[in-house]
C-alpha cells in the first residue's frame, strides 16, 4: 500500500481509502446492502491489506454506516484514520440538516456516539449551505477542533470559489484550515480539473475521490444493454452526469489498457486515478469482498506513461471559458524562454 500526507498535513492516509456508505440498510437496497457479517470481511481485509483511512457519513444508512464502523475497528483505533461527513438532512425538523452551527454541534456529538469515539480524525461537511453565512459555518468547524472533538477539518462538493474563500477566511482569522477536498472524479467525470484541480494544488489541499468508478459504470460489468437493467446499482443509483455512449468508447480503451496489463477495468481506472499528482487518495467501497479484492490491486498496477497519457486525452474534458482563453493567449515566446 502506498501513503502519502493528506494535503499540507502531518496527517498520513493510505492512497487507497475505504468508504463505507454501503454499510447498512435502508430504502435503496441498490445501495445500503451490507450487514455486520459482510461488513467485518470488508474492514478486516482493508485493514490486512494497509488501508489505515476508512470514510462514512451521518446521513449513510441513517446512521447505521458509522454504527458499523465504530463497532468493528473497535480496538483499533488509534491506529487508523476516520472521516465522516455532516451536512445532509437527519431528522424531519428545519433545524436537523444544513451547515449552522447548531447542525454541525449536534451532528459532531451523534456521529461520535454512534463511531464510538472521542474524536474524529477528518470530518467533513458533505455540501454547501446558501443558507447559513460561511462564517458561522466555519467559526463553527474551528470550535470544533478546539475542543478536540475533531482533529482536521475538509469539505465535499463544494465550487472552488466558495472553497477558495472559505480558506483564505479560515487563515486570515487563524482558524483551523480545510486540509482536504473530497470531491467526485472519474474517467468519465473529470470537471474538477478545470478549478479545484488547480486550486487545490496552489493551497495545499488534499484530494480525496468519491465514486472513482462512476458509480461503477467504469467496473465493466455493464453493456449497453443491461445499463438500465432494475437489478443491478445504475439502474437504481444512476445520478453521475455523463453521455453514456461516449462513456462506453472510453471503456473500451480502458478493457483494452487491461488486457495489456492482465488487469480489470476497474484496477485499470483506479490506478489511472492514483497516477494523477493532484490525487491524494481514492475512496474504494465495496459490497462484497472480491469487489474490494479487486480494487486492492489497483495499488499495485503501473500503468505507462503512454497508456495515462492515452486515456487522458480520450475522457479529457472540453475546455471552459476563460481556460481555453488562458491557453490560447499565453505568451509563447516568455513560455519557451522559462521551460529551458
Amino acid at each position: 500500500m502506498q501513503y502519502t500526507a493528506l494535503g499540507r498535513s502531518g496527517l498520513l492516509v493510505s492512497r487507497l481509502a475505504f468508504g463505507a456508505m454501503t454499510f447498512g440498510s435502508g430504502n435503496n437496497p441498490s445501495v445500503y446492502k451490507v450487514d455486520h457479517g459482510g461488513a467485518k470481511q470488508l474492514i478486516d481485509r482493508a485493514l490486512e491489506a494497509g488501508i489505515n483511512f476508512f470514510d462514512t457519513a451521518d446521513g449513510y444508512a441513517d446512521g447505521q454506516s458509522e454504527e458499523m464502523l465504530g463497532l468493528l475497528i473497535g480496538s483499533r483505533r488509534q491506529s487508523v484514520v476516520i472521516a465522516t461527513k455532516a451536512g445532509f438532512r437527519v431528522g424531519p425538523s428545519l433545524v436537523q440538516a444544513g451547515l449552522s452551527r447548531k447542525h454541525l454541534f449536534a451532528a459532531c456529538e451523534a456521529s461520535l456516539k454512534r463511531l464510538n469515539t472521542d474524536y474524529i480524525d477528518l470530518y467533513i461537511v458533505h455540501k454547501t449551505d446558501p443558507h447559513t453565512p460561511l462564517e458561522e459555518t466555519l467559526e463553527a468547524l474551528n470550535d470544533l477542533v478546539r475542543e478536540g472533538k475533531v482533529r482536521y477539518i475538509g469539505y465535499s462538493n463544494w465550487p472552488a470559489w466558495l472553497a477558495a474563500q472559505a480558506l483564505t477566511m479560515q487563515r486570515e482569522r487563524g482558524w483551523a484550515s480545510f486540509i482536504n477536498g473530497q470531491l467526485y472524479y472519474s474517467l468519465v467525470g473529470r470537471d474538477i480539473e478545470h478549478e479545484t484541480v488547480p486550486f487545490a494544488v496552489r493551497n495545499g489541499v488534499g484530494i480525496t475521490v468519491w465514486s472513482p468508478l462512476a458509480g461503477g459504470f467504469l467496473s465493466g460489468k455493464y453493456t449497453r444493454e443491461n445499463l438500465k437493467d432494475e437489478q443491478n446499482r445504475l439502474g437504481g443509483f444512476d445520478f453521475l452526469p455523463h453521455d453514456k455512449e461516449w462513456g462506453f468508447r472510453v471503456l473500451d480503451t480502458v478493457r483494452e489498457i487491461a488486457e495489456e496489463h492482465e488487469a480489470t477495468p476497474a484496477q485499470v481506472s483506479l490506478a489511472w486515478l492514483l497516477a494523477q499528482p493532484h490525487v491524494a487518495s481514492v475512496l474504494v467501497g465495496s459490497s462484497k469482498l472480491a469487489q474490494l479484492e479487486d480494487n486492492l490491486r489497483a495499488a499495485e498496477l503501473r500503468l505507462s506513461e503512454a497508456n495515462v497519457a492515452k486515456l487522458n486525452e480520450l475522457s479529457r474534458p472540453a475546455a471552459l471559458y476563460p481556460n481555453w482563453f488562458i491557453a490560447m493567449t499565453d505568451d509563447t515566446q516568455v513560455a519557451d524562454v522559462l521551460r529551458r
